[in-house]
């Protein structure tokens, strides 16, 4: 089977065990720090990508000489449609941002992120794990390095999915494959802190979480949900997302 829905059913209820876990532990510091940065450095994205997309489709228009055309021909419609799709475009713009800056957030708290999976499953474990410099940055660098190739993978997917799209029948299901898709590929980076911990290669991460996507497909879908919920759902879904998958893995024999 493409996935383990025993895996999804057992990664969803542990964001429920995660909230638990924090209560008991009392760990907002972890959740609300990271949480604030997240909501100030989307926020700065976000005015800047959308004052930018805006210069961009006066750029192509005036170099089109689309304005001009528009104000010849004084329809009404045509212009109307024509802002449509101008704003159609800027849309497009946020929606990209929206997709990928998770994955530049994920990158700049990737320390803070380790961190408080490791904290997690060494409260779990009654442990402490060694605290090194100079592995934190090899830990990052591959953090870093990970994301990138997720977001490569995730973006190959996407523009397979927008051709196939244009297909009639077949392309109504795209938007509901590209939440799968973007889903298990955010649970994926979620699920790498801990094998990261346990010293796995990044093809040995990539191998086991590919024979447990069934677990980075269920953490992934309710961190995407969470994410829909505006200021509280960016503050609470990263490190909410990073203690579950944390919790889920404990039970797991890593390669």
């Amino acid at each position: 089977m493409f996935f383990s829905f025993r895996e999804v059913l057992s990664a969803i209820q542990s964001y429920g065990k995660a909230h638990q876990f924090i209560m008991q532990h009392k760990l907002w510091k972890w959740i609300l720090i990271p949480g604030i940065i997240y909501c100030l450095l989307f926020f700065t994205g976000f005015y800047f990508v959308w004052g930018y997309s805006g210069d961009f489709v006066e750029y192509l228009t005036r170099l089109l000489h689309i304005t001009e055309w528009v104000q010849d021909l004084e329809s009404s419609w045509v212009s109307f449609l024509f802002i449509l799709v101008a704003f159609s475009v800027r849309i497009v713009f946020v929606f990209w941002y929206f997709s990928y800056f998770k994955y530049l957030f994920l990158i700049v708290a990737s320390p803070v992120f380790s961190y408080l999976s490791e904290k997690t499953e060494a409260i779990l474990e009654y442990r402490e794990f060694p605290f090194s410099w100079a592995q934190l940055g090899q830990d990052i660098w591959r953090g870093v390095r990970m994301s990138f190739r997720n977001i490569v993978y995730q973006t190959a997917a996407i523009l397979v999915l927008l051709v196939v799209s244009f297909i009639p029948v077949v392309g109504w299901i795209t938007p509901m494959i590209g939440f799968f898709i973007e889903a298990y590929f955010y649970g994926f980076s979620m699920m790498d802190y801990s094998c990261e911990r346990h010293r796995l290669s990044m093809s040995q991460s990539i191998q086991f979480i590919r024979q447990h996507r069934g677990m980075a497909l269920g953490n992934g879908m309710v961190f995407y949900v969470f994410m829909l919920i505006p200021v509280l759902g960016w503050m609470l879904a990263p490190s909410y997302a990073v203690i579950a998958a944390t919790i889920d893995l404990q039970n797991k024999k890593l390669i």
